[in-house]
């Protein structure tokens, strides 16, 4: 998903809000998820977001989300953000964040997904550690 960062994006300082960041990542992630389920979905939570560098006016985000993990009826989707300077041409890692969504049937109810056919070395280290995330998240609400 490619965006162009505008004025009404921006603070005062010429940055971008984090919360136009953090919608642009929720709708890249829900169409990866929708993609991957062929069902509607909801976002369940967002684990972890990180920002690493600022953008600004003018620049354009590509955004890059990829289906890490699938459990029963939900499914873990990575985002990487990254930002282009148009005039320089340089490109930086600005953001990633790690989302959770849950397919959702006719009814409204959670509905089985497909599993994760995991072709490359990369799909089976993301898998792995998006495993070891879930185990982490189901740990921390027992804690709660």
């Amino acid at each position: 998903m490619t965006q162009l960062v505008l004025p009404s994006h921006t603070n005062a300082l010429g940055s971008i809000f984090g919360g136009t960041i953090m919608s642009w990542i929720d709708i890249a992630a829900a169409i990866a998820a929708q993609r991957h389920s062929n069902k509607e979905v909801v976002t369940a939570s967002i684990d972890s977001l990180s920002f690493v560098a600022p953008v600004y006016k003018g620049w354009v985000v590509n955004l890059k989300a990829s289906v890490n993990f699938t459990s029963r009826t939900s499914m873990e989707v990575g985002v990487r953000v990254d930002a282009e300077n148009p005039k320089t041409g340089e490109v930086f890692h600005t953001a990633s964040a790690y989302t959770t969504f849950v397919a959702l049937g006719s009814n409204g109810k959670p509905i089985a997904v497909p599993d994760l056919i995991l072709e490359s070395e990369d799909d089976k280290r993301r898998f792995e550690a998006a495993k070891r995330r879930r185990e982490q998240r189901l740990k921390s609400r027992k804690a709660d």
